[in-house]
């Protein structure tokens, strides 16, 4: 067997890396992390609860309260009462919402390229291809 790296210690920079460019990259648009994290899920799928949410985006519904109470105040999402549970809350992207998430996720996606123009077409293909397919099967 073909010593290697473990895969933490090789990604681990890496994404250490992309963390702090994506930070930087959303400062300018006024969100956080977990804020671009909520935005890209409501964008991408249909109204949810707010623990439909918390677990479509691997937090506990709790700690995305605050979250949710800046976007809402910012007029990024709405939340309206669930007609079928009085004690749910639907929440929906705004229009304002859908056109920062798509301009923070634009930032983003250019410093991206920075770091994937170090590779080859190929391997810069195959890479994207390997990690999406790595993302989908560990889930949220």
């Amino acid at each position: 067997m073909t010593e290697r790296r473990d895969l933490a210690a090789m990604l681990h920079p890496l994404v250490k890396a992309l963390i702090a460019a994506e930070i930087r990259a959303l400062e300018p648009h006024g969100i956080s992390m977990w804020a671009y994290v909520v935005l890209s899920a409501l964008d991408d799928g249909p109204v949810r609860t707010q623990a439909a949410l918390a677990e479509a985006v691997g937090a506990d519904k709790t700690r995305i309260i605050g979250t949710l109470d800046r976007l809402q105040e910012a007029g990024l999402i709405t939340r309206e009462p669930d007609p079928g549970d009085r004690r749910a809350r639907l929440l929906a992207i705004t229009d304002a919402g859908r056109r920062r998430r798509r301009a923070a996720q634009a930032d983003i996606q250019e410093g991206e390229e920075l770091l994937l123009a170090t590779l080859s077409p190929g391997d810069r293909a195959a890479f994207l291809r390997v990690a999406e397919t790595l993302a989908n099967n560990v889930g949220p």
